[in-house]
C-alpha cells in the first residue's frame, strides 16, 4: 500500500510555497516531463484517497526525484499488496469450496455435527479453537513485523519530509530577502538618477568653465608676448626696474616744480618760448634716459 496515503499525513495545506510551472523548467537537468506527470498523478491519487488537497510546493530537480522514488516504491508495494490480497481471496474461495465438499462428504457418510456425540463435538470445537488461535497468533506476529517495517519507513519518510520542509523554509526566507533587496534597490533608483543628472549638469558647467579658462589663458599669454614678457623676467628684475623708476621720478620732480614756477612769470613771449624750449629739451632728455634705462634692464635680463 502507499506509504504516504497509509503511513503518514501529508503536509498541512496551509503551508504554501511558490509553485513554479514545470513546463518552463522541463529543459533543465533533472526535470523530466514524464516523471513530473507520474508524480502529479500519484500525488492526486494519494491525497484524494485521504480526502485532502495537494499542498503547493516548488518543482525542483531534488523534490521531483525524491517524490518519484517514493511514488515508485509505493506503487511497487501497492502492487505487491494487491497480488497478496488477490491470492488470499483466491485461497479463501478455495477453502470455502473445499469446506463445502467436505461437508457434503460428511453428510453422505453420516458424520454431520448433529449426528455426532456431544463430547466429539466439544473436542472438535476445542481443536478448532486452538488451531484458530495459533493462526491468529501467527497473523498478529506477521502484522506486528509488518507494522514495525511500516513504522520504520514512515519515520524515514517523515525525516525526509522534515528535511524537504526545512529546505523549503530556507528557500522562502532567501526569496523574501531577495525580494526585499530588490524593492530597496528599486527605491534607490530615483535618487541615484537625480544625482546622476546633477553630476551631468555640473560636468557640463565645468567643461564650459574649462574652455573659458583656456581661452583666457591664451589671451593673457598673447598679451604678455605683445608687451615683451618672457619667463626670464623674475621678481628681482621687476623690483630693480621699480627702483629705477623711483630714481627717475626723483630726478624729474625738480624739473616739474621749475616748470610750475614759470607759470608765475610775466607774459613775455620771447622768454617764455625760450624757457619752454629749454624745458622741452630737458624733458626729452629725461624720457630718453628713462627709455635707455629700461632697455638696458631688459637686455641684461635676457
Amino acid at each position: 500500500m502507499s506509504e504516504i496515503g497509509a503511513g503518514s499525513d501529508p503536509p498541512s495545506p496551509s503551508l504554501s510555497v511558490a509553485s513554479s510551472d514545470p513546463s518552463k523548467s522541463s529543459g533543465s537537468t533533472g526535470f523530466d516531463a514524464n516523471r513530473i506527470a507520474e508524480v502529479k498523478a500519484w500525488l492526486v491519487s494519494q491525497f484524494d484517497a485521504v480526502g485532502k488537497d495537494i499542498p503547493d510546493f516548488e518543482y525542483t530537480p531534488r523534490s521531483i526525484a525524491h517524490l518519484h522514488n517514493i511514488a515508485t516504491l509505493s506503487q511497487a508495494k501497492t502492487q505487491a499488496a494487491t497480488i497478496v490480497a488477490n491470492d488470499f481471496r483466491q485461497k479463501a474461495a478455495e477453502y470455502h469450496s473445499q469446506a463445502a465438499r467436505i461437508r457434503e462428504i460428511l453428510e453422505h457418510v453420516g458424520l454431520v455435527q448433529e449426528s455426532l456425540p456431544s463430547n466429539v463435538v466439544s473436542s472438535s470445537q476445542v481443536l478448532s479453537s486452538v488451531a484458530n488461535l495459533l493462526n491468529i497468533r501467527d497473523t498478529e506476529l506477521n502484522q506486528s513485523l509488518r507494522k514495525t517495517a511500516v513504522e520504520e519507513k514512515r519515520a524515514k519518510v517523515e525525516q525526509e519530509s522534515k528535511e524537504l520542509l526545512d529546505y523549503t523554509r530556507k528557500a522562502i526566507a532567501r526569496l523574501t530577502y531577495l525580494k526585499r533587496t530588490l524593492t530597496q534597490l528599486e527605491d534607490d533608483v530615483p535618487p541615484c538618477e537625480a544625482q546622476m543628472e546633477h553630476w551631468k549638469t555640473n560636468l557640463a558647467i565645468m567643461e564650459s568653465k574649462e574652455r573659458q579658462y583656456l581661452q583666457q589663458y591664451s589671451n593673457y599669454k598673447a598679451m604678455l608676448n605683445r608687451v615683451g614678457y618672457s619667463p626670464d623676467i623674475s621678481h628681482g628684475v621687476l623690483v630693480e626696474m621699480a627702483e629705477h623708476r623711483k630714481d627717475l621720478e626723483k630726478k624729474t620732480k625738480p624739473i616739474l616744480e621749475t616748470l610750475r614756477s614759470y607759470q608765475d612769470l610775466p607774459p613775455d613771449k620771447a622768454l617764455a618760448a625760450l624757457a619752454i624750449e629749454d624745458k622741452k629739451r630737458q624733458y626729452a632728455a629725461a624720457e630718453k634716459y628713462l627709455e635707455d634705462v629700461l632697455q638696458s634692464a631688459l637686455a641684461s635680463s635676457e
